[in-house]
């Protein structure tokens, strides 16, 4: 199952032995690692990515990884350093995450000036092997399903203001010249915010059918290298 995984640690030095613990555990089949970062969160409540390795994914601009990085960087609009040339804390989108604000707030939360946090897109089937390894290094676990919750609820805003736009449009034809331009304002402005969810839709899409593939070519990659290593 893809999940969001957040360790928070006291220092750095705990999270790259969790990254590393993180890895090793990809090697041995006990989870599988799609992208991971290491971040810091300063003193002025500001994060900062540390070390990045995203190279199977390209840039985490898009996928839920990058989004995630985007959401901690700190308070509304503030920037979380630079990964792959892109200030990360002007990419924070709930609706493109598709991760819960509950869990970004539980995170957020744990992730105080001066903790580090190891952050990671994976594939588990079960949650023990990482959560033994982290406890042991004296890591705090959060992990969140990656869902399509969110696109869901973008389909069903889409269909209401579609809806409101019929019934103002019924009226329009049965309305007095002044009423009909208010209704003609009140239409244009439902459908411009009609066409902005669709245009978020489709860029949400193309993002999935960009990280689906990349994800895919990283399981090619590692089955190759498997078989590389068994001849």
């Amino acid at each position: 199952m893809d999940r969001m995984l957040v360790v928070v640690f006291d220092n750095e030095a705990k999270a790259y032995e969790g990254r590393n613990a993180l890895l090793q555990l990809d090697l041995e089949g006990s989870a599988f690692v799609y992208a991971s970062a290491v971040v810091t969160k300063g003193a002025d409540g500001i994060a900062s990515v540390k070390q990045e390795d995203a190279a199977p994914l390209g840039t985490l601009v898009g996928t839920s990884l990058g989004t995630l990085l985007g959401l901690l960087g700190g308070p509304p609009g503030a920037a979380i350093g630079a990964v792959g040339g892109m200030t990360l804390g002007m990419i924070g989108d709930l609706d493109r995450g598709r991760i819960g604000d509950d869990f970004i707030d539980d995170v957020r939360k744990a992730l105080s000036p001066g903790k580090v946090a190891l952050v990671a897109e994976v594939d588990e089937n079960w949650t023990t092997p990482v959560d033994s390894r982290m406890e042991q290094l004296g890591g705090t676990v959060f992990r969140r399903s990656i869902s399509d919750v969110r696109d869901i609820a973008n389909d069903e805003d889409a269909a209401a203001i579609k809806a409101d736009i019929a019934q103002l449009k019924a009226e329009l034809a049965q309305s007095s010249v002044e009423r009909k331009a208010r209704l003609r304002d009140r239409i244009d402005a439902l459908d411009s915010k009609l066409q902005a969810r669709l245009q978020k839709a489709r860029e949400r899409r193309e993002a999935a059918k960009r990280t689906a593939q990349a994800k895919a070519d990283r399981l090619e990659a590692k089955a190759v290298a498997a078989r590389a290593r068994v001849h």
